[in-house]
């Protein structure tokens, strides 16, 4: 089992900026991706970012691709996400997971960025 713990979340102005924190712990030894998802009212989750531990190699939906860098620190099995240049679309809760077999969740981070 793989625990996740998220943090960062919270309310900012269009054009500000948010960080996004997701501990792993447990059995992180087999994990080898982790990023994020988000969920908007009344939408399906979807794709944020991702990095993958072997290479650090990320990849981005192509709506925040340039304003949310993602980052990891493959000792603390922590990723980053960077939230620049927010826009009112970018509201959402903002789900951590990890790949380790299986793809396990956080329990979600809401975001909230106003006009």
């Amino acid at each position: 089992q793989v625990q996740l713990v998220e943090s960062g979340g919270g309310l900012a102005q269009a054009g500000g900026s948010l960080r996004l924190s997701c501990a792993a712990s447990g059995r992180t030894f087999n994990m080898y991706n982790m990023g994020w998802y988000r969920q908007a009212p009344g939408k399906e989750r979807e794709f944020v970012a991702s990095m993958r531990w072997t290479d650090f190699n990320t990849d981005y939906a192509d709506s925040v691709k340039g304003r949310f860098p993602v980052s990891g620190d493959y000792a603390r099995s922590t990723v980053y996400l960077q939230m620049n240049s927010l826009k009112p679309e970018d509201t959402a809760i903002y789900y951590c997971y990890a790949i380790s077999g299986v793809k396990y969740w956080g329990q979600g981070t809401q975001v909230t960025v106003s006009s």
